[in-house]
C-alpha cells in the first residue's frame, strides 16, 4: 500500500474544510487503485481508505507535474547510464526504427545521434547483418555472439527483447568492440607463421637435435624426452600434460621438427584464447560472403595453413563442448568445411594437444567428451613439475642468467650457495617459466654486483628461507667435524647435485670429487657427472 503525508495547505476546497473538521491535519492515507475516485470531469481525483472514508483530493495539475518530474529524473539517469558505457548501445522499436543510440554507437558507426534517431535501422546496415531485426521476429534473446556489422569492425553481441505490459515493443543490443582484439590475433598469427617458417629455413642448414632447446640432465626428463624423440616419428596423435609453465609447447615444437613435417608449419593456437564465438571462424576459417564485412576473399583457418604439417591446440580443456564434436568429427572423417561452405576439405595435419586440468576428471563433470579424449590420448606425454626435478635447477638458472644479462648488457653474477640453497628447496608453483621470469629480475635488480644475494630475492623466498632453517641440515654443516657427513648433508640437500653441493660446502666441484672419490661416496668421478651437475 502506498503511503504519503497529506498536508491542508496542500488539499483543495471543497474536502479542506471536511478533513479539518475531522483533524486531518497530517494525516497518512491507504488506498488502492480501486479507491480512485475521479471528480470535476476527470480532472481532480479523490482517494477513499479501505472504510469508504474520504482521504485526500489531488488537483490533477498537482498529479501532471509529479509525473512529469519523475520522468525527467528517470530519464536524466538513463542517460547518464548510457554515456557511461563503453559498449554500443541500440534499441529499435517495433518497426525497426531506432530510438537508442548512445555515445559509443556514434563512435564505432559514425553516425551522430541526430542521423539515425527514429530512422530505420536498414538505412545504416546491410540486412543481414541487423540482430536486433532478428530479435524483433524471433523474441529470442542473444549472448555473446560475434558479429561484423561494418567492415573492419568485429563486436560481441548481448541483445534482447523489450515488452511492455507483456507486449512486444521493441529490442535492445549492447555491442562490445574486439576489433583490435581480432586484429591483434591475425598479426599474431600470421608473424608466428613466418617466424616459424623462418627458424624452418634455417635449421635446415646445420645438423642439430630438436630437443636442444629442453635442458636438463634429471631421470624424469631425460626418460620424457627419450620417449618423445620416439613418437615424433610417427603420425600418431600426442596429448601433452602438465602443470603450467613446464614447457609444453616447448615439447609440441621439438616433436615437430624431428618428425617428417619438420619442413611445412607447426601452427599453434590457444582454445582458451579466443572467444568461443570466434574460435570456430578461427579454426576452419570461412567462405566468401560468409557475413557481412567478411574478406571478399574468405579466410583460412589454422587447419588450412597446417596442411602437411603440425597443428598444436594448446590448452585443449578450454575448448567449448559443440566445438569438442566439430573436432572430433574432423579427426574421424580426415575432413572439415569452411564456414558457410558445402564442399568437404580433405586434411593431412598432425595433431598436437596440451592441457594444464584433469580431463578425466572433466569427463566425469561432463565437461569433456570421452570419445574425443581417446582420440586425443594416443600417446601421452606427462612433463614433470620443476619441484620433481631440482636437480636441473642449477643448470637452468645458469642460462637464464647467461640469457638476461646478454639482453640488458650486464655481467653475468654469481649465486651464493645460500640462494642455491633456497632455490633447490623452493616449491616453484610456476615451474620453469617462474624460474626464467625470477632470473630476469634478479639481473635487473642486482645491477653490475657479482653476486646474488639473498637480498636480491622476493620476499615469499625469504620465507622459504626461514622453512629451511628448520630442517636442520645447515646447521649440521656448520657444526658438525665429520667431514664425510657434511659432504653427504650438502648432497642430500642439494639433490645430488655436485656444482650446488660444492658451492654450499665452500670448495671447488674437482675438490668435491676427489673427496667423494675418498670416502666411496657414489657418484664421486668426474666421468659421472652426465646426471647431477
Amino acid at each position: 500500500m502506498p503511503q504519503k503525508i497529506i498536508y491542508l495547505k496542500d488539499l483543495a476546497e471543497p474536502w479542506r474544510q471536511e478533513l479539518t473538521n475531522r483533524e486531518m491535519i497530517e494525516y497518512p492515507y491507504y488506498a488502492t487503485l480501486d479507491d480512485v475516485i475521479e471528480l470535476k470531469e476527470g480532472k481532480d481525483i479523490l482517494l477513499r481508505d479501505n472504510e469508504g472514508n474520504k482521504v485526500s483530493y489531488v488537483p490533477c495539475q498537482r498529479l501532471m507535474e509529479t509525473v512529469f518530474q519523475s520522468w525527467k529524473e528517470i530519464s536524466a539517469y538513463y542517460d547518464a547510464l548510457l554515456c557511461s558505457i563503453d559498449d554500443a548501445v541500440t534499441g529499435v522499436n517495433q518497426k525497426g526504427e531506432i530510438v537508442t543510440w548512445n555515445q559509443a554507437s556514434e563512435k564505432f558507426y559514425g553516425y551522430s545521434w541526430k542521423q539515425v534517431m527514429g530512422k530505420p535501422i536498414t538505412q545504416f546496415f546491410e540486412e543481414e547483418a541487423i540482430v536486433l531485426k532478428k530479435i524483433l521476429k524471433s523474441e529470442e534473446p542473444i549472448r555473446r555472439k560475434y558479429n561484423q556489422p561494418i567492415t573492419d569492425v568485429h563486436v560481441l553481441i548481448n541483445a534482447r527483447p523489450v515488452y511492455s505490459n507483456g507486449k512486444l515493443i521493441g529490442g535492445i543490443s549492447v555491442e562490445r568492440d574486439i576489433s583490435d582484439i581480432v586484429r591483434l590475433n591475425e598479426e599474431l598469427t600470421n608473424t608466428k607463421a613466418y617466424i616459424s617458417d623462418l627458424e624452418n629455413k634455417y635449421e635446415k642448414n646445420r645438423i642439430y637435435d630438436p630437443f636442444e632447446k629442453i635442458k636438463g640432465k634429471s631421470r624424469q626428463i631425460r626418460e620424457i624426452v627419450s620417449l618423445a624423440k620416439k613418437v615424433a616419428k610417427t603420425d600418431a596423435t600426442i596429448l601433452i600434460t602438465g602443470e603450467s609453465g613446464v614447457g609444453k609447447e616447448l615439447f609440441a615444437e621439438a616433436i615437430h621438427n624431428a618428425s617428417p613435417r619438420a619442413d611445412k608449419p607447426f601452427i599453434a593456437i590457444n582454445c582458451g584464447a579466443i572467444p568461443a564465438s570466434l574460435f570456430e571462424s578461427e579454426l576452419f576459417g570461412y567462405e566468401k560472403g560468409t557475413f557481412t564485412g567478411a574478406s571478399k576473399e574468405g579466410k583460412k583457418g589454422k587447419i588450412d595453413l597446417a596442411e602437411g604439417g603440425t597443428l598444436f591446440l594448446d590448452e585443449i580443456g578450454e575448448l567449448p563442448l559443440d566445438l569438442q564434436v566439430k573436432l572430433l568429427r574432423v579427426l574421424q572423417e580426415k575432413r572439415f568445411y569452411r564456414l558457410g561452405g558445402n564442399t568437404p576439405i580433405p586434411i593431412d595435419v598432425r595433431i598436437i594437444t596440451a592441457t594444464n586440468r584433469d580431463l578425466e576428471e572433466m569427463i566425469e563433470q561432463g565437461k569433456f567428451r570421452e570419445d574425443l579424449y581417446y582420440r586425443l590420448n594416443v600417446i601421452s606425454l606427462q612433463i614433470p613439475p620443476l619441484r620433481q626435478r631440482r636437480e636441473d635447477i642449477p643448470e637452468l638458472l645458469s642460462l637464464f642468467l647467461e640469457e638476461f644479462s646478454i639482453k640488458y648488457g650486464t655481467t653475468i653474477p654469481k649465486i651464493s650457495s645460500s640462494v642455491m640453497s633456497v632455490f633447490l628447496q623452493h616449491e616453484w608453483r610456476g615451474n620453469v617459466r617462474q624460474l626464467r621470469n625470477l632470473a630476469e629480475r634478479l639481473i635487473i635488480l642486482s645491477g653490475e654486483e657479482k653476486e646474488i644475494e639473498l637480498r636480491h630475492l622476493p620476499s615469499s623466498f625469504q620465507k622459504g628461507l626461514e622453512e629451511m632453517k628448520k630442517e636442520v641440515p645447515l646447521p649440521v654443516l656448520s657444526v658438525t667435524n665429520d667431514e664425510e657427513t657434511k659432504i653427504r648433508l650438502a648432497l642430500k640437500k642439494t639433490y645430488n647435485n655436485k656444482s650446488a653441493a660444492a658451492k654450499l660446502l665452500g670448495i671447488s666441484r674437482a675438490t668435491l670429487y676427489n673427496k667423494m672419490q675418498k670416502y666411496g661416496i657414489q657418484g664421486g668421478s668426474k666421468s659421472s657427472e652426465s646426471v647431477n651437475d
